[in-house]
């Protein structure tokens, strides 16, 4: 075994003979150091004896490590060796605990929309499709071209989630102030979105604290009520609703559409109670003229049958059948109408009507049904509200030809004070004005 003191110098010079494998040059110094030359690589080695066996260590290359600290590293692995202790296990754990911590960095520095994606993921399975939609959309990047009209200031893109911002900072940076900085920005654009994404935001952070991964980094006091009193303008729910006295004006615009599509699709939208959405997607092959019902899509349940009434029957059957939707639109992308706001604005914009959105249509249908004593779970059925009663939700499942006789007579009464026949069995498709 050659010992010298290691130098600089002489550790340049050391190199491995060419008939072997590898040489080592051992300290004077520091005993158990060494230089193990091999072809082209030198490094320093610790070696020594644990309970009689032979224990190596390999501390580093040559052209890393400078001497000085190469000797206190042999020291110290010497130590471990004097307490009984293995110094190559001890490395594995050390570079495991490292490991382990710069993980743990990764983790605690990732977005929150990592742990986002995992929510996601783990609850769609307790999720209706629309909510899976509505939480996706809350972090949807943006960017994508509107299928609908645009408001006053808005671009040619859909806007990126509300929560996308928020979500983007890793999860234990969303705390209360960055949530309440984040509700004092959106109240002023959008309140009513930044009420469901702080609702959505809580529940969110509250499955993080159970979760073992994520426990100890979500701020579960972040989404306090209080402030959403705080900082969210009260919430005034819509009441615009048409009026008796309105639907004979109404019609006699709407008709005048010079779109047939816009005009059928409006008037069926007061008529039904459908939501937009719902309505809009409705194909042919959901809609059975021989026994009169048409099945919507609905957004709460899936889907649900309603009955085909008379006057709704023929404004369908008077439609082109261009594609598979029944209000089809050739200019669209999707090949269906997209944004009937604009050609119900100029309606009412016509009739000197005030202002009515197309959920007013909703809510017009469900209010003017009473106008015939139609029984409130029976609207509710036909406009897809969930079940308000203990009886409704368990007791009452009513047929479809129950729920016809009550949606004629509510079409009936609209079409009578629009001053429109409603078409009766049998009788051929063309509707004709009450003088």
């Amino acid at each position: 075994m050659k010992r010298e003191r290691l130098t600089p110098e002489r550790i340049r010079r050391f190199t491995c003979p060419v008939d072997t494998k590898q040489a080592f040059l051992w300290d004077t110094e520091a005993p158990r150091l060494a230089i193990r030359a091999t072809a082209g690589v030198k490094a320093f080695i610790f070696e020594a004896k644990l309970n009689r066996q032979t224990v190596r260590v390999t501390i580093g290359d040559v052209k890393m490590w400078n001497l000085d600290d190469a000797r206190a590293e042999a020291r110290r692995l010497q130590t471990l060796i004097d307490q009984g202790s293995d110094p190559r296990q001890e490395k594995v754990e050390r570079l495991a605990a490292l490991e382990a911590k710069r993980e743990e960095a990764r983790r605690t520095e990732a977005p929150a929309l990592d742990t986002w994606k995992a929510y996601i993921e783990a609850r769609t399975a307790r999720w209706s499709p629309r909510t899976l939609l509505d939480h996706q959309r809350l972090t949807d990047p943006g960017g994508k071209p509107k299928t609908r009209g645009r408001k006053k200031g808005e671009g040619d893109t859909t806007q990126p989630g509300i929560l996308l911002a928020l979500l983007s900072k890793p999860l234990n940076h969303i705390d209360a102030a960055a949530v309440r900085s984040f509700l004092k920005e959106e109240a002023e654009h959008r309140p009513t979105q930044a009420q469901n994404a702080f609702v959505r935001l809580r529940a969110f952070l509250n499955w993080c604290e159970d979760q073992p991964d994520y426990k100890g980094q979500a701020h579960t006091d972040a989404c306090a009520s209080r402030m959403a009193r705080d900082e969210l303008p009260r919430a005034v729910a819509k009441d615009d609703c048409l009026q008796r006295e309105q639907l004979r004006l109404w019609f006699e615009h709407v008709r005048r559409l010079a779109n047939p599509v816009q005009s059928a699709y409006l008037q069926i939208l007061l008529l039904t109670g459908a939501r937009r959405e719902e309505l809009a997607g409705l194909a042919w092959g959901d809609v059975d003229f021989q026994w009169k019902s048409m099945t919507i899509r609905d957004k709460v349940d899936g889907e649900r049958t309603i009955p085909l009434t008379p006057y709704v029957a023929d404004l369908m059957a008077a439609l082109p059948r261009r594609n598979e939707w029944v209000f089809s639109s050739p200019g669209a992308k999707s090949g269906r109408l997209q944004e009937p706001r604009i050609p119900h604005n100029k309606a009412l914009t016509t009739a000197g009507l005030p202002a009515l959105t197309l959920h007013g249509l909703r809510r017009s249908f469900g209010t003017l049904a009473e106008w015939v004593e139609c029984p409130t779970g029976v609207s509710a059925q036909i406009m897809g509200h969930k079940p308000s009663a203990l009886a409704e939700k368990h007791y009452r499942r009513r047929p479809i030809d129950l729920l016809r006789m009550w949606h004629v007579k509510i079409e009936g009464w609209i079409l009578e004070q629009a001053g429109i026949e409603q078409p009766g069995e049998g009788q051929a498709p063309g509707l004709r004005v009450v003088g």
